[in-house]
């Protein structure tokens, strides 16, 4: 009897100052976020965006030069659609040892809609002072994380459509021609699952203005042109891939002819061999760019010393010389986030590799077609619900 009640009374402790972090202290999980932990933490970062291709090397960086205030960092990576079970599992165990999701849009509308994330803002905006310095696009974007999230990458995104012309001579130049080329070659077009895909969502909320629905923003009552052209266009779509990836690798070895693309995976495959550099992109008739970013999360029972560390290092990462990193090798075209980051900022090898498969269309594009923001976290959800329902999510590749 001793035993359980010695056993009860711990866990009570630890209930009422919050579970030992893993470098063995106990951290409060409520009240007021410290300028900086009592001693320094580990953090256990999850991206589920591909995000680290940008920042790793920010935050590694970080660690390097700040070892009061983070002693190391795990890494993880898990596909978008895991996420809202993952932290609801280990919120509801009372233990959570995720600290920071570096996530898209997807997860951040998932995780605002089931209520996941931390209000860091308002409250501790001042702790994160790049963000007053965000471009226009990256501050539209920043609208939609309402209070949990904070914008650390942002790109114009798409939709493009992309193809070796090899293969597609004549490509289509509006969505009509993108449809009438599908029923002509059953299985050549091809896009993936859009709750998992920055070029399938991009696609998604994209058609709206492709097609002139009546209210772009709303996917269940504005949206009739846009879900019966993906009906009709499902009827010749053999399966969808359940990631961008897929779609690459695909366009590379001729099992799909044209795909949905970004600026960023136009560029990037290319750079890495996964695409042949003699790829192409274009838009259809109508075009407007959705744009897109990732973000910065933390979600709820996450300790106050460990969000304390969390600020400092999201501060050091809006700077201009480490939004530089984030041009990478065009994964997310442009990529940062805040203004007045020149591609020389960035390092040797991100210039190399954007001068050599970056297009110069690219600057003209961005600058004379609007910039829609894609939709807020609530619309988002419901339109990847009503995809996965009634278009694609039998046919999804497992």
């Amino acid at each position: 009897m001793r035993r359980h009640l010695a056993a009860f009374a711990a866990v009570a402790l630890l209930a009422a100052c919050g579970a030992p972090d893993s470098s063995g202290s106990a951290t409060q999980t409520g009240g007021a976020v410290p300028q900086k932990p009592a001693s320094a933490v580990n953090l256990n970062i999850l991206d589920v965006a591909g995000n680290l291709q940008l920042t790793q090397g920010m935050i590694d960086e970080f660690v390097e030069r700040n070892k009061d205030v983070v002693a190391k960092v795990t890494y993880s990576k898990a596909p978008s659609p895991e996420l809202v079970g993952k932290i609801k599992a280990q919120q509801g165990a009372n233990r959570v040892d995720i600290d920071l999701v570096l996530t898209g849009v997807d997860g951040l509308a998932s995780g605002i809609d089931q209520g996941l994330w931390i209000d860091l803002l308002p409250t501790y905006a001042d702790r994160v002072p790049g963000m007053t310095g965000y471009s226009e696009g990256a501050a539209a974007m920043q609208k939609l994380a309402g209070n949990a999230g904070v914008t650390i990458t942002y790109y114009p995104s798409g939709p493009l459509i992309e193809y070796l012309p090899k293969n597609v001579p004549n490509p289509p130049t509006t969505a009509q021609a993108l449809l009438d080329y599908a029923k002509a070659n059953p299985g050549a077009v091809q896009y993936a699952r859009p709750s998992n895909s920055g070029p399938g969502r991009t696609f998604l909320m994209g058609l709206p203005y492709l097609l002139g629905d009546t209210d772009p923003k709303d996917p269940v009552n504005g949206w009739a042109k846009t879900w019966a052209y993906l009906k009709e266009l499902d009827k010749y779509v053999t399966l969808y891939p359940s990631g961008t990836g897929e779609t690459m690798k695909n366009l590379a070895n001729g099992s799909a002819k044209i795909i949905v693309s970004t600026t960023g995976w136009d560029i990037n495959p290319r750079v890495l061999g996964t695409v042949p550099k003699e790829a192409k992109i274009g838009t259809l008739q109508g075009f407007h760019w959705v744009t897109d970013a990732h973000y910065a999360v933390v979600p709820k029972g996450v300790s106050t010393d460990k969000q304390a560390a969390v600020l400092t290092l999201l501060a050091w990462m809006l700077t201009a010389e480490q939004q530089a990193k984030a041009y990478d090798k065009g994964y997310f075209y442009p990529g940062p986030a805040v203004k007045d980051v020149p591609l020389s900022m960035a390092p040797q090898e991100s210039r190399a590799a954007i001068e050599e498969f970056g297009r110069p269309e690219y600057e003209s594009l961005i600058a004379g077609n609007p910039l829609e923001v894609p939709l807020d976290a609530k619309a988002l959800v419901e339109a990847f619900g009503k995809w996965d329902r009634e278009i694609g999510g039998g046919k999804v590749a497992k």
